[in-house]
């Protein structure tokens, strides 16, 4: 049976930084779930704890009294609605959430390519060229996957994320370098551990020409056994009207079935 998207596990509300937009509230979130048919939905605001050591300036305000405030989440009939967070994993290759935190929470998304934060997330070196970046992309999934997690409500989110690389063409030549052996190593252990793959709204706007460059790595993941989630990744109201049309994209051109969904 086709992959049905039913859900978005990867949205962030007002209380994330880089939103701060008073319309992106946990009611309009609500409504685009019901208006769009989707039965779970999970609320990932940008989160580092306070009780791990290392945030930077924009992360040290994002702690868990900041993201709580979103509690208690609207419900619905219809719709299951997760709190969750988006943590990050600096340069020395530190998670920002603690052993202590993971069972506060529905799902954990964790990025390993927000290579534009540089020196927080990527040091000048491993930022120098094409080829570092694509060495720092299998170096950062690695390191997540070989941290002791809660895999079973884990995301690995946006891949293919546009934040890899400074202009579109570095963009798409970190995705080709990437050895194929590597990723295959990497997907093969992430389908072992049972972490989720994340199909990002954004991520899936690539023009038809770069869709084989851009989806090289979701395929070779597919072929692994890993299983995938949807993700909006939505800051703004605008961001989630066509979210599922992108999404939807990406399960046809993957041509996921249901049996390759994660499901929490």
């Amino acid at each position: 049976m086709k992959y049905i998207v039913d859900h978005d596990l990867h949205i962030h509300s007002k209380l994330s930084s880089c939103s701060g937009d008073s319309e992106q509230t946990t009611e309009r979130i609500l409504r685009y779930a019901e208006e769009n048919g989707l039965t779970t939905v999970c609320l990932t605001d940008h989160f580092w704890d306070e009780t791990v050591e290392g945030a930077s300036k924009w992360y040290a305000s994002q702690d868990y009294a900041h993201i709580s405030a979103a509690k208690p989440l609207p419900q619905s009939d219809k719709v299951r609605f997760l709190f969750g967070c988006e943590t990050e994993l600096d340069r020395f290759l530190t998670l920002g959430v603690s052993k202590e935190r993971y069972d506060l929470f529905d799902f954990i998304v964790i990025p390993t390519t927000h290579f534009h934060m540089k020196r927080f997330t990527i040091s000048d070196e491993e930022a120098a060229d094409a080829r570092s970046r694509a060495n720092v992309w299998v170096k950062r999934l690695d390191a997540v996957l070989n941290m002791d997690l809660p895999f079973h409500k884990v995301g690995v989110a946006h891949l293919t994320c546009g934040l890899i690389a400074p202009t579109r063409e570095e963009y798409l030549e970190v995705l080709r370098l990437i050895p194929e052996k590597e990723m295959e190593r990497l997907f093969y252990k992430a389908a072992s551990l049972g972490v989720g793959i994340e199909l990002n709204s954004d991520d899936m706007r690539f023009a038809d020409e770069e869709a084989d460059t851009v989806l090289r790595s979701y395929r070779i993941a597919k072929a692994c056994g890993c299983k995938f989630y949807c993700g909006s990744d939505a800051h703004h109201p605008a961001a989630l009207d066509n979210a599922k049309a992108l999404l939807k994209r990406g399960v046809e051109l993957l041509d996921l079935q249901e049996s390759d969904k994660m499901r929490i």
